[in-house]
C-alpha cells in the first residue's frame, strides 16, 4: 500500500507505546506524519522512529484534526478524556487502555470479520493482553470442539502494569540478594521471590476488574456470549511474558489429533511437541506469536483438553494486536 497515514500515538513514552512506535517501524506501516504524545509530564522527550528522534508534546494540546488514526496506549482515564474528541475531529481510535466500554474489541486472528461493520471514524478496543492470548489460542478449536466452559489460570509479568512495576521487581531483586531491609512501593507486598494471588483490588464478590474484563472480552472476541469462564489472574515475579494455563471443556470426548492440526495451521501461533514446553524466557519474549505446548486430555476426562500458553505481553499481547488491527483497518479508510 503507497498510501500514507498520518498518526498519533498517546502514550508514547510508555512501555507499550515505546514498542507501538516500534512495531509501526518493524512492520513498515504507511506512516505519514507521527504524531508522539503525553502527558505535561513526559512531553519534550525523544522516542526514535525511523532513525529519527521525535519530540513528544503535550496531548492536551494536540489537534486530532491533523491525523487520521490515534493509537491510547495509556491509563483509561486519558482514553475517556481524549477519544471523542479524536473521533469528532474525524480521527479513528485503537485504544489498549480499556477504557472505552462502548468500543469494539479485536483480535484479527479471532474476529477480524468485524471491523467491515464499523462506521469510520472507527471506535476500537485492542483487548487485555490476556484475552489477546487466549483468543489467539481458542479461535482455531471453535470448529474442532462444543465448548462449554473454559478455565483459565492467568499468570501475569509485572511489566503490564508498566515501567514502574518493572522497577519495583528489579528493585526489590536487587535487595534481597543483598540481604538488605525490603520495604515494598507499587506493590503492597514483596513480589520478588514471590506469587501474589491477585492482580489489583477485588470486588464485592471477591472478583478483580481485570478478570472481569478478560471474561468480557474472550466472550466477545469468540462470539460466545453465554460462555462459562472462570479465571484467577496472578501477578508472578517475571519481567516480561504472560503464561496460561488453560482447560477447555467440550461436550464430547476430544480428538487431540484435530486439535493439534488445526493450531499447527493456525495463524499467530506456535506449537510445541508435548516432550518439551514454551518458557517466557527463551521462546515467547521478543517473539510475535502465541506459544502452546502440554496438551493433552483431563486425567479423567476425554472431554476435557489441557493448554500451556506463553507469549510477549508487551509485543503480540498489546503493541503488536494494535498495529494488526490498524493494517486491516486502513484498507477501509483509503
Amino acid at each position: 500500500m503507497n498510501t500514507s497515514l498520518d498518526i498519533a500515538v498517546v502514550g508514547a513514552t510508555g512501555s507499550v507505546g515505546e514498542t507501538l512506535v516500534q512495531i509501526l517501524e518493524e512492520l513498515a506501516f504507511p506512516v505519514g506524519t507521527l504524531h508522539l504524545l503525553a502527558s505535561m509530564e513526559s512531553a519534550g522527550s525523544s522516542v526514535m522512529f525511523a532513525g529519527k528522534k521525535l519530540k513528544v508534546r503535550e496531548v492536551d494540546s494536540f489537534d486530532f484534526a491533523q491525523v487520521k488514526l490515534a493509537f491510547f496506549a495509556t491509563s483509561p482515564a486519558v482514553s475517556r478524556s481524549f477519544a471523542d474528541k479524536a473521533q469528532q475531529a474525524g480521527c479513528s481510535v485503537i485504544d489498549l487502555s480499556g477504557g472505552l466500554d462502548d468500543a469494539l474489541a479485536v483480535v484479527p486472528e479471532a474476529n477480524a470479520q468485524r471491523l467491515a461493520e464499523l462506521p469510520l471514524p472507527a471506535r476500537i478496543t485492542s483487548p487485555s493482553c490476556a484475552a489477546v492470548a487466549l483468543a489467539v489460542a481458542l479461535a482455531p478449536l471453535k470448529d474442532q470442539l462444543d465448548i462449554q466452559c473454559v478455565q483459565v489460570m492467568a499468570a501475569l509479568a509485572v511489566s503490564a502494569q508498566g515501567r514502574e512495576a518493572v522497577n519495583e521487581l528489579a528493585r526489590q531483586t536487587a535487595e534481597l540478594l543483598n540481604a538488605r531491609p525490603l520495604e515494598p512501593r507499587f506493590f503492597d507486598r514483596q513480589v520478588a521471590f514471590n506469587v501474589l494471588a491477585q492482580v489489583g483490588a477485588v470486588d464485592e464478590d471477591g472478583h478483580t476488574a481485570l478478570e472481569r474484563r478478560l471474561v468480557s472480552e474472550l466472550r466477545v472476541l469468540l462470539n460466545l456470549p453465554e460462555l462459562k469462564i472462570a479465571v484467577s489472574c496472578i501477578q508472578v515475579p517475571v519481567f516480561f511474558g504472560d503464561s496460561f494455563s488453560v482447560s477447555v471443556q467440550s461436550s464430547a470426548p476430544v480428538d487431540l489429533t484435530q486439535v493439534n492440526h488445526a493450531l499447527e495451521q493456525a495463524e499467530s501461533i506456535e506449537t510445541v511437541e508435548n516432550d518439551d514446553y514454551p518458557t517466557p524466557v527463551g521462546d515467547a519474549v521478543g517473539q510475535d506469536v502465541v506459544y502452546v505446548g502440554r496438551v493433552r486430555h483431563g486425567i479423567d476426562e476425554p472431554q476435557q483438553l489441557n493448554l500451556w500458553l506463553t507469549t510477549d505481553n508487551l509485543r503480540k499481547g498489546a503493541a503488536l494486536n494494535a498495529v494488526q488491527v490498524a493494517q486491516l483497518l486502513i484498507k477501509h479508510m483509503v
